[in-house]
């Protein structure tokens, strides 16, 4: 039976150090985790994930419309499930099209139209707010959530009744005050007034939301300043301008591009009003979207009309950014 003796270590002496069961590698790899999950990197990589889903679920969709407006899906491709390339001819057809052009005239014109009158309108409630009290600025919110809370089906169908020829309340009201030309007036005769009405209804619409932006944003412009150019002997319209406007400017920018974004591609209330009648006079790029793509099943120019529309946007967008950092570069 034989017996494992350990070595004496000597007095006063340190016993070696074990050796190292790590590998170069392994220690490689764990500065890189550390390095990885750093609290500079971290943030990132918890993004990550929810970054990913969203490029995923808006970015296939947007890839295949431009790949379907590169081709002619017709209801007949489509039941049979050919792939026909066409490449640019959908564009060519579009572009052919002297139609086209006066619906992306009309689509742009109604756009302005609308962010003109919603932020004006928005800024003048938001101020009107600001200047009354007690029970009138809770009536004038009270109005503004229930406008923002109508569905916009419901609320299209009012205001067609308001403005009917025969039963509408506005030709009543217009006659009583003595405009008897108003009389069995038709607001939808023409391209011209059903947009009128449409763009009425989407001010209307749209002015809560611009409304309570801006009034939060003159709530938070401090009461010194206003003090300091009463003091300095500034009149109500050079306050507004330095002080008021100062602030506000950011905010502005901001209600602007949401609703350039947002009247742009307006469908629901043009289509229900007149489906884009009298004669396609109140037609749009969206309504000649459905029309293609829907009522005529020519997928492949709904495509493209909807990439045309995506590049409008795009264009929108790097204008307002440029815009907005410019701003800020001024202030």
């Amino acid at each position: 039976m034989s017996v494992t003796t350990k070595a004496a270590v000597p007095a006063g002496t340190t016993p070696p150090a074990p050796r190292s069961t790590v590998s170069d590698s392994e220690s490689g790899i764990s500065a890189f985790v550390r390095r990885l999950f750093s609290q500079r990197t971290l943030p990132y990589l918890l993004l990550l994930p929810a970054t990913a889903t969203i490029l995923v679920m808006l970015g296939w969709p947007v890839v295949s419309v431009v790949l379907t407006s590169f081709r002619k899906l017709d209801l007949g491709e489509l039941f049979q499930g050919k792939i026909v390339w066409v490449g640019l001819d959908n564009y060519t057809t579009l572009i052919s099209d002297s139609s086209f052009w006066q619906i992306t005239l009309r689509t742009v014109l109604f756009t302005a139209a609308c962010v003109v009158c919603t932020v004006g309108g928005g800024l003048l409630v938001a101020l009107l707010m600001k200047h009354v009290y007690g029970w009138v600025r809770v009536v004038i919110q009270l109005a503004l959530v229930l406008a923002w809370a109508m569905p916009i089906l419901a609320a299209t169908t009012v205001f067609q009744w308001m403005f009917d020829q025969n039963y509408g309340i506005l030709n009543k009201t217009l006659v009583v005050l003595g405009f008897s030309g108003f009389h069995h007036y038709s607001w939808f005769q023409t391209g011209f007034s059903t947009m009128a009405v449409i763009v009425i209804l989407i001010t209307w619409q749209g002015i809560p939301f611009v409304a309570f932006t801006l009034y939060a944003g003159v709530l938070g412009v401090p009461s010194d300043l206003y003090e300091a150019a009463g003091l300095d002997g500034a009149s109500s319209w050079q306050t507004f301008r330095s002080v008021t406007w100062t602030a506000l400017r950011p905010l502005v920018n901001v209600v602007t591009f949401l609703s350039l974004l947002w009247d742009f591609k307006v469908f629901t209330q043009v289509w229900a009003i007149r489906q884009g009648g009298p004669d396609g006079g109140s037609q749009t790029l969206p309504t000649l979207q459905y029309l293609k793509g829907i009522a005529t099943q020519h997928f492949g120019v709904a495509a493209a009309v909807s990439v045309i529309m995506i590049l409008a946007l795009v264009v929108l967008t790097g204008q307002n950014l440029r815009l907005m950092l410019r701003t800020e570069e001024v202030d």
